[in-house]
């Protein structure tokens, strides 16, 4: 199935999981994934929050962003893959001068 995200409406998604500021995304999901294209806005960042009935996987597309997984800080820049495993909490936080574009997956079990 394609998935075509620009005919998708993107929604505005303030404070995300608590975090500030917010992020724009465009989503689908069905009972076993969200698939979602998302711009994490300059200063933003989506809260921390636990994963506790599956993954996520975030690749990053453009702009550069700080993920930090039980304590660790990791850069992420365009090409890099951000995983945080089922049973874990992660955080995002767009700390470059502009959004920070990224494609996640978030396996539902």
């Amino acid at each position: 199935m394609k998935l075509d995200f620009k005919t998708m409406d993107e929604n505005w998604q303030a404070n995300f999981k608590g975090g500030e500021k917010g992020l724009l995304a465009k989503m689908f999901s069905d009972e076993q994934n969200k698939i979602i294209r998302a711009r994490l806005i300059a200063g933003a960042t989506v809260g921390e929050h636990k994963h506790d009935t599956g993954s996520e996987i975030i690749f990053a597309l453009s702009g550069e962003a700080t993920a930090t997984t039980d304590g660790v800080e990791e850069r992420l820049t365009a090409g890099d893959c951000h995983y945080c495993p089922k049973g874990h909490g992660h955080t995002l936080k767009n700390d470059g001068p502009e959004d920070f574009v990224f494609v996640a997956v978030v396996v539902q079990q």
